[in-house]
């Protein structure tokens, strides 16, 4: 028991660093102040950073369950796969929202999420999550 307690706290550390900069370098590369934003009451991108933070989490807990299911892997074997998985699961995310946008051509996601279009910023967010799934079976 105290094994299982010692990795879920492990991995939940990992898994809160690997969301913490997955947003981080999400808010760097969408040129929407995401802080400000949210603080100025913008659900559109309310909408977008939960997308972040599911999204992130789902491909995490995909990569600590493939490393579970593999009996020799040590914990730091795992840790390290589960960080890999997380920086694709943020590169995976971006190409993700940038795609879709530029296919898109009725409108900016960018310009959208500025002007706080909530409808726009649950797309991304959906994006976020079907993206997150296709990682995730991959992984699995």
């Amino acid at each position: 028991m105290l094994t299982v307690a010692i990795e879920t706290i492990v991995y939940l550390g990992v898994g809160l660093v690997m969301m913490m900069l997955g947003y981080f370098i999400i808010d760097l590369l969408i040129p929407v102040d995401f802080p400000q934003e949210i603080n100025d009451g913008n659900k559109a991108v309310g909408w977008v950073s939960a997308g972040i933070y599911a999204a992130l989490g789902y491909v995490i807990r995909s990569a600590i369950i493939s490393n579970s299911m593999a009996e020799a892997a040590s914990l730091l074997q795992g840790v390290a796969e589960t960080a890999i998985y997380g920086v694709i699961g943020v590169l995976a995310l971006v190409l993700g929202y940038f795609l879709v946008d530029i296919v898109n051509r009725k409108f900016n996601f960018n310009e959208a999420l500025k002007e706080k279009n909530e409808a726009a910023g649950i797309m991304v967010l959906g994006i976020f999550l079907g993206v997150a799934f296709i990682v995730s079976g991959v992984i699995q």
